[in-house]
């Protein structure tokens, strides 16, 4: 559930109307189609604590009947942790990483503007000497039609479940339902996004021991969150500036994480994100800025290359 994909980042993160993006199968996979052919996809994130994440993808066209098939793996590198036996003596370093190997495909709906596909997906965790396998599917349902300036995407991500586990314990997938809607404007230069994430899920607000009120007897009351606050909690803005020129910029909000990331009596702008993208002939190259805190920020690169046409 993290982006890996600049682009994605730069717009708040949670956007599914990316048709014309060779990483964006990973989050909707009905948004894969003949135009990716042989395109490929290579991001780096470098996320909060020095964690690492690495992606790929890449699509290829079996034929015009058939379609194309999409490929694409995704990687955590967590570091290298200090051991220690349960007295607390030192026993040496381990490392842990998640990683995921996906396959999708999608195919447009008879006499119809809807595309649907899917993403099988292989996933291994391994912490030092312990190690998980599961197996997960995203599904994806996209309307577009070129008559029209909007695109509307559903995806239901990461349904399936832990195969074997760590110690015995099941665990459930990170499942989740996201809504997404791009609308290009007529005489502007601009391509808007609205996400609704976590439809799963509605009440995802949480209280924050921050602004809980204290009585004079000492005892303490949590912050109440109102239906319109945690309403707000699923909403995810984008803004792409020039979509269809060889440079473009974007902004995003996460309203979630600017909320659960506030600081009292401190601006932080958290749930902002920034970035640009850069066509040269077959290679684009995207980056984004996304605040989180005044102590951690991430940036995230992209590099997007087309081995089919002559230009990008």
């Amino acid at each position: 559930n993290v982006p890996t994909s600049a682009r994605q980042a730069g717009l708040g993160g949670k956007v599914i109307t990316l048709l014309n993006d060779v990483n964006q199968p990973l989050w909707n996979p009905s948004t894969i189609n003949l135009e990716m052919d042989n395109q490929l996809g290579v991001n780096y994130l470098n996320f909060l604590t020095d964690i690492g994440y690495a992606s790929a993808s890449f699509a290829h066209m079996i034929n015009r009947n058939f379609g194309a098939l999409h490929t694409g793996v995704t990687y955590a590198n967590y570091g290298e942790f200090i051991e220690a036996d349960i007295d607390g003596n030192e026993t040496g370093t381990f490392k842990a990483y998640d990683l995921s190997l996906s396959v999708g495909y999608a195919r447009q709906i008879s006499d119809s503007d809807f595309y649907f596909g899917a993403n099988l997906k292989i996933i291994n965790s391994v912490i030092h000497s312990y190690s998980s396998f599961g197996l997960a599917a995203d599904l994806g349902l996209t309307y577009t039609n070129e008559s029209v300036p909007y695109i509307f995407s559903l995806a239901v991500r990461n349904l399936g479940r832990q195969i074997t586990t760590f110690d015995g314990t099941q665990e459930h997938l990170p499942l989740e339902i996201i809504l997404g809607m791009s609308y290009r404007m007529e005489n502007v230069p601009l391509r808007a996004y609205v996400t609704l994430d976590n439809l799963q899920k509605w009440n995802v607000a949480k209280p924050n021991p921050s602004n809980s009120s204290s009585g004079i007897d000492g005892s303490f009351t949590e912050e109440e969150i109102s239906f319109l606050d945690n309403t707000m909690r699923h909403f995810v803005l984008g803004a792409e500036f020039f979509p269809e020129s060889a440079f473009n910029l974007r902004l995003g909000y996460n309203f979630r994480r600017a909320k659960e990331l506030k600081l009292n009596d401190i601006r932080t702008f958290a749930g902002f994100s920034a970035g640009f993208g850069l066509k040269m002939r077959r290679m684009k190259l995207n980056y984004a800025f996304t605040k989180y805190h005044p102590a951690e920020n991430t940036s995230t690169f992209s590099l997007l290359i087309n081995f089919g046409d002559q230009r990008y």
